[in-house]
């Protein structure tokens, strides 16, 4: 029995399938131009750093170039509009703190845009704790020593920061909070003079970056206490977590990680997250990021995104209690 076949209604009805095919093969060769990554911050901050070293990693496997691009200003915020407005083809990509992602939303009372609603996490690549120091002439050797001095003290004693909304400002809001004591915060611009008046004595404590206080703390110029991490961190294995010091949940770290406006297919954000890891994977990667005090994390999309929600009402309920606005 011969069956006939009506050709061009086969053709329509496979029509979706030839277009699905293509859409996939499309996306399979993604990337095949350039690809952008933008950064929220000025150049040779940690986030700038990390994304040349992603960048330029990923570049030599995908055979396409990656331009790093600074658009700074508003905590970040400028960068992610920009972003989350952006085509969701993979081509234009968010190098995010999580100060953005998880501090901004409650710092500033307009954004532009929603970073829980039109970002798509693709991997937290790493992340860096704090460390808590003191200069020479505060006493404490640990963080009991440190409250009783504080409290003995009351208003006396201040805490420094590179500026309001930071995540060394939160973390003192914190302590400050968690350890009921009454100590005042002392913004700066930037770390570099906080170091310096740390050195000379004018500030009682902060909690800065790991990496250039390390130093300062090996040769004997100034004391550390603690380390924010959730567990002891590789560079700094001798000093305990605030946890380990009587401070339950008490986590501040800056993590950076990599980001796409949402839309973008789901393969895409696959083929970016698999050689993302690749890259993270390697040892002379690791090895570079580790000597600025930076530790791989490398995790999938979906654990990406729950580190942001799990992270998001901490730092809310801290800039909430301690009245912390920044100008939009």
């Amino acid at each position: 029995m011969k069956i006939k076949i009506n050709t061009t209604a086969a053709l329509i009805a496979a029509l979706p399938i030839f277009l699905a095919a293509g859409g996939a093969v499309a996306q399979n060769g993604y990337p095949d131009r350039m690809v952008r990554m933008v950064v929220g911050y000025p150049p040779a901050g940690p986030a700038d750093i990390i994304a040349r070293v992603m960048g330029d990693k990923l570049s030599e496997i995908w055979g396409q170039p990656v331009v790093v691009e600074n658009v700074s200003g508003a905590g970040g915020n400028i960068a992610g509009d920009r972003v989350a407005k952006a085509t969701p083809d993979g081509y234009t990509l968010l190098v995010a703190t999580n100060a953005q992602l998880a501090v901004n939303p409650a710092l500033y009372t307009k954004m532009t845009y929603d970073p829980s609603k039109d970002l798509m996490p693709i991997s937290q690549a790493v992340y860096s704790p704090n460390i808590l120091v003191v200069p020479n002439e505060v006493p404490a050797k640990n963080m009991q020593e440190l409250v009783d001095y504080a409290r003995l003290r009351p208003g006396k004693l201040t805490f420094a920061s590179a500026g309001v909304g930071t995540t060394q400002h939160l973390a003192g809001e914190l302590f400050k909070s968690m350890a009921h004591l009454d100590i005042q915060h002392v913004p700066y611009r930037g770390a570099g003079p906080v170091i310096t008046d740390l050195l000379g004595g004018r500030v009682t404590m902060f909690f800065g970056a790991i990496s250039p206080l390390i130093p300062l703390v090996r040769e004997g110029k100034l004391r550390a206490l603690a380390v924010t991490s959730a567990n002891r961190f590789a560079a700094a294995s001798n000093l305990p977590t605030m946890i380990e010091s009587g401070y339950p949940g008490f986590v501040s770290v800056l993590s950076i990680g990599l980001m796409a406006p949402t839309g973008t297919s789901p393969t895409i954000i696959n083929k970016i997250h698999q050689d993302l890891v690749k890259v993270l994977s390697m040892p002379n990667v690791r090895k570079q990021l580790g000597d600025i005090g930076m530790e791989v994390i490398g995790n999938s999309p979906s654990e990406f995104a729950a580190a942001i929600t799990a992270e998001t009402p901490q730092w809310a309920k801290v800039i909430k209690d301690a009245e912390i606005k920044a100008s939009n």
